[in-house]
């Protein structure tokens, strides 16, 4: 009978030490793409009518585009601060939201929806990379380490991710469940 992997330990009976993070990398995953107990970033953003993305609804902060923006803005200064000993963050809370309320048009839309993907995918790339340690701080930080952040990024989206659905619905336009 051939080896196979153990459902619960994560390596292949009789082979060695399991690896500890190979759990936790996957559920960081899980976490960082949504969809489990959340609805992720690019269910919200999907078939956004054009004339609603710098629409304000009654009592909400924030539009849209105010929105998608900020999630690009933070996520990549988190992204950059986990790779990269000289990334400088932007200054807060300005360097984290937009200048103007809606998109100069479609295009500029479509890239800000494009560049959260893509900087998601490397952050999820630096999560299930086996040599990164999960634990070490940084030692560009003052104590961060990739869980933190991994941690930090998902629940920073996860949080602007419902703004979004609210004022989606807010605006009409949420997709019934």
């Amino acid at each position: 009978m051939a080896a196979s992997k153990s459902k619960h330990s994560g390596k292949k009976p009789g082979r060695g030490k399991p690896n500890p993070d190979a759990a936790l990398r996957k559920h960081l995953v899980e976490l960082l793409n949504g969809g489990s107990a959340h609805v992720t970033v690019a269910d919200t953003v999907a078939d956004f009518p054009a004339e609603k993305r710098g629409a304000y609804a009654n009592g909400l902060e924030h539009t849209a585009w105010q929105l998608l923006e900020h999630i690009r803005m933070a996520q990549w200064d988190i992204l950059e601060f986990s790779h990269n000993p000289k990334h400088i963050s932007p200054e807060f809370p300005e360097g984290y939201w937009p200048k103007t309320p809606v998109p100069r048009d479609a295009a500029e839309w479509t890239k800000s929806v494009q560049s959260v993907a893509s900087d998601l995918r490397a952050m999820i790339r630096l999560v299930t990379n086996p040599r990164t340690d999960l634990h070490e701080p940084f030692p560009w930080g003052d104590g961060q380490t990739l869980l933190r952040e991994a941690l930090l990024l998902a629940d920073h989206n996860a949080y602007h991710v419902g703004q979004m659905v609210d004022l989606r619905r807010a605006l009409g336009i949420w997709k019934k469940s």
